[in-house]
């Protein structure tokens, strides 16, 4: 499930925490609902009065993105965590310190930069630091994006009139399987549910993007 972004810990309180869970709607419609995921931080500490960004909504892509100097891929490109653990550090090496861990395996993130075997990636929280590429997999995920006002809806084909499957709350983790620009089919998670929504409601995926 989504939100791995982890906390920081305060000078004295020790590490904070949050949970992520699911409320079950009634009835034959599915309402998946985000709660916060207990994630400990074991970084520095740093002032608890410090404030995470804002959200980012992904920006469309152009038709000639710059490539990475190391990979040759396009950047910024998303991608996902392989890492049941993954640490961020403030710079690209181990010299540098840890400033977050992630624990949820398949969170989308987004590579902005690359330096050897480091990429440096952002959450969708806008908060972006380096991880080794071991820690990164290729595997296309998305969350409901964080921005979203209301509940998104999972439908049966990809068309606006299609029968709702569920409704799926911000930041509602998600695999992607394919995307034609307009639409993505997704499967939640530990859930035997997939279907359609509509890609502008996703971070994971660039609006207009196409994954086959």
């Amino acid at each position: 499930m989504p939100r791995a972004r982890l906390e920081r810990a305060g000078p004295a309180s020790g590490p904070l925490a949050r949970h992520l869970g699911q409320a079950w709607g009634t009835g034959w419609k599915k309402t998946l609902a985000l709660c916060f995921l207990g994630i400990a931080l074991t970084g520095p500490s740093m002032a608890a009065s410090q404030q995470s960004p804002a959200s980012v909504e992904p920006p469309a892509r152009t038709d000639q993105e710059p490539k990475g100097r190391e990979s040759g891929l396009t950047v910024p490109r998303f991608v996902s965590l392989r890492s049941r653990e993954a640490r961020m550090r403030v710079g690209p090496s181990l010299d540098y310190g840890i400033a977050w861990i992630y624990r949820v395996p398949g969170l989308p993130l987004e590579i902005i930069e690359e330096y050897g075997n480091w990429r440096q990636v952002r959450d969708s929280d806008g908060v972006s630091g380096w991880m080794h590429r071991a820690l990164l997999s290729g595997k296309r995920t998305a969350t409901i994006g964080p921005w979203a006002a209301s509940n998104v809806s999972l439908r049966a084909e990809p068309r606006s009139s299609a029968r709702t499957l569920a409704s799926l709350a911000a930041r509602v983790r998600l695999s992607i399987n394919t995307c034609d620009g307009s639409w993505c089919d997704v499967e939640v998670p530990g859930h035997d549910l997939s279907g359609f929504v509509r890609q502008t409601a996703l971070w994971g995926v660039y609006p207009n993007e196409t994954i086959k």
